[in-house]
């Protein structure tokens, strides 16, 4: 044994040493390493659920705000629909309205006219009887005369 060196010591504590590495690696390594791996696992299933979450809230959004802007085209749509059959609505009654109203001026010309031509037509037949009167008075003198000028007179009336 030259410089002091026990081979024998040596192998022992080398064997030792593989004992205790060996034993660490089983009782310390090996199940924190499996700790790790599932927990590493269980973020990812985390991870990938909530990421799968994730693209469904915004697919969900999405449609969502298709709906939304569907919606508004749709009000939109039916505001001008609105205002459209309120604008024809309005152009129909005011249409119906200068139509009662040429009406009522038309029946009133014609309401006018006849009385206007009534009027005429008495005040002539006043004038006649006024002036057979006056021709009568004029002509009480003369008999034969007046049997003509009434003979005229009526037959005149009568035609005309």
């Amino acid at each position: 044994m030259p410089l002091n060196i026990d081979w024998q010591q040596i192998l022992l504590h080398l064997l030792n040493f593989v004992i205790l590495a060996g034993g660490l690696y089983f009782i310390l390594y090996k199940p924190v390493k499996e700790f790790m791996a599932k927990r590493e696992q269980h973020y990812k299933e985390i991870d990938d659920y909530a990421m799968k979450n994730r693209v469904e809230a915004e697919e969900l959004r999405k449609a969502a705000q298709e709906k939304l802007d569907a919606a508004e085209e749709e009000i939109a749509a039916m505001h001008v629909k609105a205002s459209d059959e309120i604008e024809a609505e309005k152009q129909r009654q005011l249409g119906e309205a200068r139509a009662e109203a040429r009406r009522i001026l038309e029946t009133a010309g014609k309401t006018a006219e006849l009385r206007s031509k009534k009027a005429l037509a008495d005040s002539n037949d006043d004038i006649r009887a006024l002036a057979m009167d006056a021709v009568r008075k004029m002509l009480l003198s003369d008999g034969n005369a007046l049997d003509h000028f009434l003979d005229a007179a009526e037959s005149e009336s009568r035609n005309g």
